[in-house]
C-alpha cells in the first residue's frame, strides 16, 4: 500500500505530493515549493518518515507545480520525469516567473520522458501513466490499481476541471481525457488534486457540472 502526504505551497496554493511504500522508497510529485520554509516543511517531512526519495515526477510543467524541481532535484539528486510534450510549457516558466514575483525560480532540464501506459516505479510500488492532456499539452495522471487511487494534477477537480485558457490547452481536449481515461477508472477511485480537496470519480462522474453537460 502505499501513503500519500500532501503539501499545500506557493501563491497558488498548489499541491504537492510525497508518495512512499513499505520499503520508504518515495517519490515527489509536482513540488511547489518556492519559499525556504516550503522547502524546510518538505524535507523535515522525509527526514522524519526516513524515506529515500527515488525519482521527481511533474503531472505537468505549469509554473505552480515545478517551483521546487531545482530545490528537490539537487537536494536528493533524483531524476526530473515530465512528458516530452510538455518541454515547452517547463521552458515557458523561466520565463514566466519574474513577472509572477519569483525571480529565484531556478530551472532544471528532465532527464527521463515518460510515455502513456509506462509506468513509474519505487519500491514495492508501480503507478501507471495515463496521458490525459487538455489543460496542459503533456499532462499525465499517475494511478495506482492496487489501493485505487490516483494523482491527477489540474484535470479534475472537485465540481470542477482544469482551466483550459493557458498555451497548449484545449477544452474539447480536456473533455475527451476525462471521459476517455479518468472515466475508464473505477468510481471508488480517490482523485488527488492539483489544487484543493480530493475526490472520486464516482462523485464527478455524478455531481460535476462540467462533465455532466458535456460528456
Amino acid at each position: 500500500m502505499i501513503t500519500i502526504k500532501s503539501f499545500v505551497f506557493n501563491p497558488f496554493q498548489e499541491n504537492t505530493f510525497v508518495i512512499h511504500d513499505e520499503t520508504k522508497q518515495a517519490i515527489i510529485v509536482d513540488p511547489g515549493c518556492y519559499e525556504a520554509a516550503e522547502e524546510q516543511a518538505l524535507a523535515d517531512y522525509i527526514e522524519k518518515e526516513g524515506l529515500k526519495v527515488a525519482k521527481l515526477v511533474n503531472t505537468h510543467c505549469h509554473i505552480d507545480h515545478v517551483l521546487g524541481n531545482h530545490f528537490v532535484k539537487t537536494t536528493y539528486g533524483v531524476p526530473l520525469i515530465v512528458h516530452e510534450k510538455d518541454l515547452q510549457t517547463l521552458h515557458a516558466v523561466e520565463v514566466l516567473a519574474p513577472n509572477y514575483g519569483m525571480p529565484n525560480y531556478k530551472p532544471v532540464k528532465p532527464d527521463v520522458f515518460i510515455f502513456d501506459g509506462e509506468f513509474i516505479t519505487f519500491g514495492d510500488t508501480k503507478l501507471l501513466v495515463l496521458f490525459v492532456p487538455g489543460h496542459a499539452p503533456g499532462h499525465i495522471a499517475l494511478y495506482c490499481k492496487d489501493s485505487k487511487q490516483v494523482i491527477n494534477g489540474d484535470v479534475l477537480f472537485k465540481g470542477s476541471i482544469g482551466r483550459t485558457d493557458l498555451p497548449g490547452g484545449d477544452f474539447q481536449t480536456l473533455i475527451n481525457s476525462i471521459k476517455n481515461k479518468m472515466f475508464a477508472l473505477p468510481d471508488e477511485t480517490i482523485v488527488y488534486t492539483g489544487h484543493g480537496e480530493p475526490t472520486t470519480i464516482g462523485y464527478e462522474k455524478a455531481n460535476n457540472p462540467f462533465l455532466n453537460q458535456y460528456t
